[in-house]
């Protein structure tokens, strides 16, 4: 399987729902991404036999290190971008809604320099304060 952008979006989604709650289960993850229940279990099915995601007898959904180190990697561009782009002026619903669409195809290396550039952005702002 390859990690496509519907799979980051499962994995980035279990991570967020984890944080906010002690189990995850397919049902979190149809309500929170709006998806029927077939479509979610037929894409679990093969994140688990691809290794990223891990389903217990109790039917708990946990990401493994592989999954979990693509679901940050997508977590954490959503949340730079989206600061990015609030910080420009971009009103927020659309600053999330925008991140949520570049967050997948954005090289690593254009992602390294925007994240170095909001940085310094970040720290000249805290500066003059």
């Amino acid at each position: 399987m390859a990690i496509t952008e519907a799979v980051e979006n499962y994995l980035e989604t279990i991570l967020i729902l984890s944080k906010a709650q002690p189990d995850v289960h397919a049902i979190d993850i149809c309500s929170y991404l709006g998806y029927s229940r077939p479509t979610v279990s037929i894409i679990l099915k093969k994140m688990k036999d691809e290794g990223l995601v891990n389903v217990n007898s109790d039917n708990h959904i946990t990401l493994t290190d592989e999954g979990r180190k693509i679901a940050e990697r997508i977590f954490d561009r959503h949340n730079l971008l989206s600061a990015f782009f609030i910080y420009l002026g971009v009103k927020k619903d659309q600053a999330l809604e925008d991140a949520c669409k570049i967050e997948h195809d954005l090289s690593q290396e254009t992602y390294d320099l925007l994240k170095k550039h909001y940085e310094k952005l970040i720290e000249n702002s805290d500066k003059q304060q």
